[in-house]
């Protein structure tokens, strides 16, 4: 947590740490990123959006940089910053001072963070490109490759034309995502921005700033928490929280103030450095802190608990030289308090995924107030201070890229689903679901620990393992009982998993039920891989009926020529990749929706400039497979497949694009609605059955009949006594101990029909026969 000066130990300036405090209180003298969190005559009291934050001007940023006691390339920041300064001139913010403040602001934060030369270049010249004339070409030429890619990294895609908000917001982000693969400053000095934005949010409209915080909550606090840097991760949490639930936010900071947390910390702060001295440990150096207000809120309001049964509201900090004062400072900790059960965790030797080490265990005070202690070595407390910036405040910078490579590993797996799911609406839900801030921690049979999102199932858990093992997956064991493979893992469990034949395969019903992006992405690339004719199939019938239920009617027969004339607006090669990736979840279909509607849109407006018809003569001319259309001699005539009309149904014709005309029955929902569009009714024309019909036509029937043996033998033998040819067959069981059996047959005309669907009625256990 960012460091706070003390209200009751004056001496002490190190003693308070708490992300109440840089919200709440002035700030001592020193690199830390809540240097300029508010300006040091704030009241004591008050709330962030009730107090400006300190305008940064070049003066202070320059003093800051030399108070850093850090080599710094002075001449490249002057120049980043008389650049920035000339191209925002004129500019103002919509808190009304100059919009260089906020660039420079940044790169106090930046600075604070430890951070390098380039970093601070490239945070004063972040909006540059974005913003004015200055291109990224301009800024490589002034100042290198590097700071041009970092400004690069952090600037929003302004000149693209996206469908909606969310596929714009969806690409923003695996812009940033992508560059920060390549290089974390790239996110750390978005955090910066965020971060200052956020302190400054009062200036925007209500509506932009929910939206603003909401987009924060769920994107780039957990990005700060994975990254380690946890004090920026509370202090956009609480932010983001005092405009999201304003009322919530006061009620806990209320409840804060009137307890006196502070100096309940400070006795019992004095008490444990007392003892640690006694007992030879010497050099610690204590902390305290107050739990963040968001912190509190996600425990009283949104899991229900009172304010009483929180017990890490207050934590002592016990920061030490080395790995073996840890375990035994806990000790005595535990000698001079009385541990809770089941709250002692141990993430030293159990690391969180953003790297985070530390001892915690919650002990009662003399005075009956539980309280946290948190022992680590220093390494572990700057870790947990400034999380990867800590590779360039410590002098590591690009030097420790190993180390960095590990710990950014999550976003390069992320990419990497994302590749093999190309739906952007994916990329933000896979982020949420990977950046939650609760972890379990499950172990395999030999002793491995598997670290999985809180809510992930057996499922998540075998595809963490291998694809190999997910993929082959058809039960588990859970501390040696059988349980569901959709059973929620709870960390310290032993999971087993039972594997089945080598060909076995996932069931696509399990992307319901997984929740990591790694297990979807596993599941999906199984599926592109070995069932590729099944993707197409099932993506091209999904396609083909949501397209009908949005009132886009195109023959089956030109369905594939609509939908490649798309692809290459959907980031498919043609067709068939489009419906395979449909069919395997790779794309969602409400994601292609927009695009085919502007093709289809654009075709209609193309269709009536260019089609004129002729007008219709009502002279009778040659039937065509037994239907005459009025107007038309000969025309090529194909009986559309959503009524499937018979000889006696009353009929239309649908002059269709390059084939001929399709009929349809007068009462088809899909012909009455076509008929209501303007664009469509001149399209329509009569047409009736000829004299001259040909024998048969297919028709389909259901069966609804109660379940028995014999069932199927009984309808075949009805069918055959009256010599019906049958097509297709498909029965299956229902609910209600019913079954459905669905026909496709070959009949004359509609009285043939009728005779045929009385003499089925006729058969025992049949409930109904309907036309299908």
């Amino acid at each position: 947590m960012p460091e706070g000066k003390s209200m009751l130990d004056p001496v002490k300036p190190e003693d308070s740490y708490s992300a109440k405090t840089h919200l709440h209180q002035p700030v001592p003298e020193m690199a830390t990123v809540a240097a300029t969190a508010l300006p040091a005559d704030a009241p004591e009291a008050a709330l962030p959006s009730e107090v400006r934050p300190e305008i940064i001007t070049w003066e202070k940023l320059v003093e800051a940089i030399h108070a850093s006691g850090k080599a710094y390339n002075m001449e490249m920041i002057e120049k980043a910053y008389d650049l920035a300064n000339e191209a925002h001139k004129g500019v103002c913010r919509r808190s009304g001072e100059p919009y260089i403040c906020h660039p420079l602001a940044v790169a106090r934060l930046v600075l604070d963070l430890g951070m390098d030369t380039e970093s601070i270049a490239a945070a004063l010249l972040h909006d540059v490109v974005e913003d004015t004339p200055t291109t990224l070409d301009d800024l490589k030429a002034a100042f290198g490759e590097e700071v041009a890619l970092l400004v690069d990294g952090v600037t929003k895609l302004t000149k693209i034309q996206f469908s909606n908000i969310e596929e714009l917001q969806a690409e923003n982000l695996r812009k940033m995502l992508l560059a920060m693969s390549r290089d974390v400053r790239v996110m750390i000095i978005k955090l910066c921005d965020r971060l200052h934005n956020m302190r400054t949010g009062d200036a925007w409209p209500e509506q932009k700033r929910r939206d603003k915080a909401r987009e924060t909550m769920e994107v780039y606090a957990p990005i700060a928490n994975r990254l380690g840097i946890l004090n920026v991760k509370e202090e956009l949490e609480d932010r983001s929280l005092h405009y999201l639930d304003p009322v919530g936010y006061n009620e806990i900071s209320k409840m804060l103030s009137e307890r006196a947390g502070e100096e309940f910390l400070a006795g019992v702060s004095g008490v444990i450095e007392r003892r640690l001295e006694e007992s030879g440990i010497e050099g610690a150096t204590i902390k305290r802190r107050v739990k963040s207000i968001y912190g509190i809120y996600r425990k009283t309001i949104m899991q229900n608990k009172s304010f009483d049964e929180i017990y890490d509201i207050y934590a002592v900090r016990i920061i030490l030289d080395t790995l073996a004062e840890c375990y035994s400072t806990l000790g005595l900790i535990h000698d001079m308090y009385h541990p809770l059960p089941n709250r002692f965790k141990d993430y030293i030797s159990t690391p969180k995924p953003n790297g985070y080490q530390s001892l915690h265990t919650t002990v009662i005070g003399h005075e009956g107030i539980p309280f946290e202690v948190q022992i680590r070595t220093r390494k572990m407390d700057e870790q947990a201070e400034y999380g990867v910036a800590a590779h360039w405040k410590y002098k590591e910078g690009l030097d420790g890229h190993d180390k960095l490579d590990e710990r950014l590993a999550w976003v390069s797996q992320l990419l990497e689903n994302q590749r093999v799911s190309e739906d952007s609406g994916n990329l933000l839900h896979d982020l949420k679901s990977d950046l939650l801030p609760e972890e379990v921690f499950a172990f395999t049979p030999k002793g491995d620990v598997i670290n999985l999102p809180a809510g992930a199932t057996c499922i998540d858990f075998a595809y963490a393992i291998h694809s190999a093992v997910g993929n082959r997956m058809v039960g588990c064991k859970v501390n040696n009982r059988m349980v569901p493979i959709d059973h929620i893992v709870s960390t310290g469990e032993i999971i087993e998993v039972i594997l089945g034949p080598a060909d076995k395969g996932p069931s696509r019903d399990w992307l319901k039920i997984v929740r990591t992006s790694e297990a979807k992405s596993k599941i999906r690339n199984w599926f592109k891989k070995m069932r590729r004719e099944e993707n197409i199939q099932q993506g091209r019938d999904a396609l083909a009926r949501e397209l009908r239920r949005e009132m886009i009617f195109i023959p089956d027969d030109e369905l594939d020529e609509f939908i490649s004339s798309c692809c290459r607006r959907l980031r498919q090669n043609n067709a068939e990749e489009l419906y395979a990736a449909i069919g395997y979840g790779g794309i969602t279909i409400a994601n292609c929706l927009p695009k085919l509607k502007e093709e289809w849109q654009k075709r209609k407006s193309e269709e009536d400039k260019s089609e004129q018809l002729a007008k219709v003569d009502l002279s009778r001319v040659h039937a065509t497979d037994g239907v005459v259309v009025e107007g038309f001699d000969n025309t090529p005539i194909k009986f559309a497949k959503c009524c499937s009309p018979l000889p006696g149904d009353p009929i239309v014709g649908f002059i269709t694009r390059g084939f001929g005309v399709s009929i349809h029955k007068q009462s088809c929902v899909n012909a009455i609605a076509s008929m209501k569009d303007p664009t469509n009714a001149p399209r329509w024309v009569k047409a009736y059955w000829a004299d001259s019909v040909k024998d048969s036509y297919k028709a389909g029937l259901e069966i609804v009949a109660l379940d028995r043996n014999e069932l199927l033998r009984d309808v075949l033998s009805a069918l055959a006594d009256i010599r019906v040819p049958i097509y297709t067959m498909n029965a299956r069981q229902v609910e209600n101990n019913c079954a459905v059996v669905s026909l496709t047959i070959g009949i004359n005309n509609t009285e043939h029909l009728n005779r045929v669907v009385a003499r089925l009625s006729k058969i025992k256990d049949v409930l109904k026969v309907t036309r299908s």
